[in-house]
């Protein structure tokens, strides 16, 4: 067992402790009314190694959705499905300093494809990528896929919140027949149908632990170093990781890497995942959101532990 190791382990609890009070600066997603009932002042991480050794403190068996995080992987599997040429002429590879749900630049910008993969848009555009003659198919191949990743053949969605968010979704349809009308999307596609497995896929329920797994085969370039498996070719999750260090904290995204300077990708309802590359998983969860739809005990958790344990990538 390393130095570094030994240091997280015996921090963490009082981590936590210091950042849990920077919840009362935020609040749970009422937007999604599924979500707005979340403890705003739980916090909760897990670390994951290579040698499977973790470390857990506060509320990291806490059931949450994943949300936006969900993205990371429905892009690795369109990638899986499709390549880069087909994904990548349906969704652009650059940070948008807008909101996650904004459609602005779908019509400012030509060609009118979205920006990047893990704002609403073209997360949307991604979901219409993924293999399946029904939209129960795709949702099963992405369930599939997340418990590969997680080593948990449990995982489920959560059918009342992605009902929620379906009932309240007036912008992510919008954005949908917005990308049909700028050919992103088929003609012929039901943009019902590809916001369902949208919906779905954001209300995948995990916990801290669920999210470490994950991030520790994206930390190992795909290879899952439990299970001696290579999950994931290696160069889709370099393009991953790319999309989680430029554009995964919404638009926070450049502070975030400045501050913390590892790859991550939140969700608003207050998980993060993290990767630091070569070594650990993490997974964080803290309800309470900032106003750019961040968790804000998790990112200063993040920023604690990244700053104390010298992560940053630059």
């Amino acid at each position: 067992m390393n130095e570094q190791w030994m240091n997280l382990s015996a921090n963490v609890p009082q981590w936590l402790s210091d950042c849990r009070p920077y919840a009362k600066d935020g609040k749970a997603a009422a937007y999604i009314p599924a979500l707005a009932a979340a403890p705003a002042d739980a916090l909760g991480v897990s670390i994951l190694s290579a040698d499977g050794s973790i470390i857990a403190g506060g509320e990291s068996g806490m059931l949450f959705t994943m949300q936006s995080i969900s993205k990371v992987f429905t892009l690795l599997l369109a990638l899986i499905d499709n390549g880069e040429e087909a994904v990548f002429s349906k969704v652009g590879m650059e940070p948008t300093g807008d909101d996650f749900n904004s459609i602005l630049k779908l019509e400012l910008v030509e060609p009118g494809i979205p920006f990047n993969p893990l704002i609403n848009a073209g997360a949307i555009a991604v979901t219409s990528l993924i293999g399946g003659a029904s939209p129960d198919e795709k949702t099963e191949r992405v369930l599939a896929f997340m418990r590969l990743m997680a080593g948990d053949d449990s995982l489920d969605y959560n059918r009342s919140v992605s009902e929620s968010e379906s009932a309240t979704a007036y912008r992510n349809r919008s954005l949908a027949y917005f990308l049909q009308e700028n050919g992103v999307l088929s003609p012929h596609a039901s943009v019902e149908e590809v916001l369902s497995v949208y919906f779905n896929h954001c209300a995948i329920e995990v916990t801290c632990h669920h999210l470490a797994r994950m991030g520790l085969i994206l930390a190992h370039g795909g290879f899952d170093p439990l299970t001696e498996r290579q999950l994931v070719p290696r160069r889709y999750v370099q393009i991953a990781k790319t999309f989680m260090l430029t554009c995964g904290m919404y638009n926070a995204s450049g502070e975030f890497a400045i501050r913390v300077g590892i790859p991550a990708k939140s969700g608003v309802a207050g998980g993060i995942l993290a990767v630091v590359p070569g070594r650990y998983g993490i997974g964080v969860v803290g309800p309470a959101l900032n106003s750019r739809g961040n968790s804000v005990a998790g990112i200063r958790l993040l920023e604690t532990m990244s700053v104390e344990c010298d992560w940053s990538m630059f």
